[in-house]
């Protein structure tokens, strides 16, 4: 920091340097200033835009009246408004400065998968039985474990992984080890990312709509509600959205594309919507 008596000693030289040095400061604060502002800006308008969106699909779920259509195909259109809503309140997540206040304290209240169903258990434990603060070393005592279930399946057959994550004290320094809960494609949900894929690749490789795949999975022992499934399909298009955006850039990093056997010649970029 420079004082009055310091700049009484500069020459003028010196001192146009230094109003150049803090000239160039004041701009670079001012740009990073400019550039936070519109972040905030494009956040809140996207915050908007998703909030517009989410008003009207809602709308045509539960607003619905007088329209003549076919049984099944208004259970295509449920399932689409789904999982669009599922997406939207994923990215109103993503979006929001701050982590939204969870509604309870307690665990989720969520329906207890069936006791009936093969469960195969996995631990996740410390990679060593030693303390880990410094200076203590002093050996681990198992104190209890938290268990969450998350459920698998495999064509025709359900089952349920319990992972099993032990919590190791300290009685020195009082410390508490755990291993860190492992990632899942939805956090805190109950899909394992096999049951994931499986939705996916049986909804868009093999064209069986999820009011079909109820059905399916019902005579399998476990009948999930397409509402759910639907919301599963939102999630995943978001977590699957960097990838879709990679592809884009790679297609169009190319003067020529091929498709269907026919060469289309591009002769510059063209936006494309996903």
């Amino acid at each position: 920091m420079v004082n009055a008596q310091h700049l009484d000693s500069l020459s003028a030289e010196q001192l146009r340097a230094l109003a150049a040095e803090l000239i160039a400061q004041v701009a670079q604060r001012e740009q990073a200033i400019a550039a936070k502002d519109g972040e905030l800006k494009y956040r809140q308008a996207k915050i908007d835009q998703l909030t517009h969106e989410m008003a009207v699909l809602k709308r045509w779920r539960f607003g619905r009246s007088g329209e003549r259509l076919d049984p099944a195909q208004l259970s295509l259109l449920d399932e689409t408004i789904d999982a669009d809503i599922a997406a939207i309140e994923v990215e109103l997540e993503q979006l929001a400065p701050t982590p939204r206040a969870a509604a309870q304290t307690g665990p989720p209240k969520r329906a207890r998968l069936p006791p009936g169903l093969p469960r195969v258990e996995i631990h996740h434990e410390p990679d060593s039985d030693l303390c880990a603060t410094p200076g203590c070393g002093c050996t681990l005592k198992r104190i209890g474990e938290d268990v969450s279930e998350k459920l698998d399946y495999t064509p025709g057959v359900f089952t349920v992984e319990r992972h099993v994550r032990g919590k190791w004290a300290c009685a020195k320094c009082q410390s508490l080890t755990q291993a860190p809960v492992p990632a899942q494609v939805i956090d805190k949900g109950i899909p394992t990312a096999g049951l994931l894929a499986q939705v996916l690749v049986a909804k868009y490789a093999d064209h069986l709509p999820l009011y079909r795949q109820e059905s399916i999975f019902g005579r399998a022992g476990l009948a999930i509600a397409r509402s759910t499934l639907g919301a599963w399909v939102g999630m995943c298009g978001v977590q699957l959205q960097p990838l879709v955006d990679a592809l884009k850039a790679e297609l169009l990093s190319h003067a020529v594309l091929h498709a269907d056997e026919t060469p289309v010649q591009m002769l510059k970029p063209i936006p494309l919507h996903t």
